[in-house]
This record gives C-alpha cells, structure tokens and sequence, in this order.
C-alpha cells in the first residue's frame, strides 16, 4: 500500500533490542505530509516485531505537546527515584553520608547523550 511513498525525510534511533524508525511521507496527492513513528523489535534471530504510528499534519502540535509533558513528567520522576536511590547506594558502599561534591553526581542523568540518533538527508 505505501510502494507509492518514498519518504522525504528518515531519522533512525537505536535503543537496545528496539530501533525507531521516524519518516516524514508524502500523501497521494502529494500536497501534503505525515509522519510514520515505527518500533521495530527483534525478538529472534533475524525476526522483528513492528509496531507503527501515523501522525497528521492537524496532530503534529498536539502530539508534540503531550509528548513533551509526558517526557517531562517522566523526567521529573527519574530524577526523585535516581537520585534518592542514588545516595542510598552510595552511602551504604562508601559508609559515609553522600557529600555531593564528586564530579560522577550528574552520571545518572548525564547518560542520556544523543550519541545513538543517526539522522538520514532528505531525499527530495
């Protein structure tokens, strides 16, 4: 159904067994756009379970807003559960109470660089 599309854009991201495929398509007409979010999963050798999204121009700020509450929120509570089981850790390991003065405090939230997003050049 979708030989028709090529897409105009592809940004790929890779998070362990998952990869993110992000597509920005053509309609029939050619007029318009949309976005294509796919999960593709392996689950066994050389087999994967895909998943896919289509997202319409009239949902894009939607879309975008809810995600960036719920990344936000989620962050939010990454941060109250790292840290506090954080300290814990290091204090029952180091048997000192957690100073905060050493350069690896941030390792938690600092490993979340954008190394693993290979973006791809529109093909126009």
């Amino acid at each position: 159904m979708e030989n028709y599309r090529d897409e105009v854009y592809s940004e790929r991201v890779r998070a362990g067994k998952r990869t993110y495929f992000f597509d920005v398509k053509p309609t029939r007409s050619e007029k318009d756009f949309f976005i294509t979010i796919t999960e593709s999963k392996r689950v066994n050798d050389g087999d994967y379970k895909k998943h896919k999204i289509y997202l319409y121009k009239e949902d894009f700020e939607k879309f975008v807003d809810a995600l960036n509450r719920s990344v936000s929120k989620a962050q939010e509570s990454i941060d109250k559960v790292d840290v506090g089981v954080s300290r814990k850790a290091i204090d029952a390991t180091v048997g000192e109470p957690f100073s905060g003065n050493s350069e690896e405090d941030g390792f938690l939230l600092d490993d979340f660089g954008n190394d693993d997003i290979e973006a791809e050049e529109p093909k126009l």
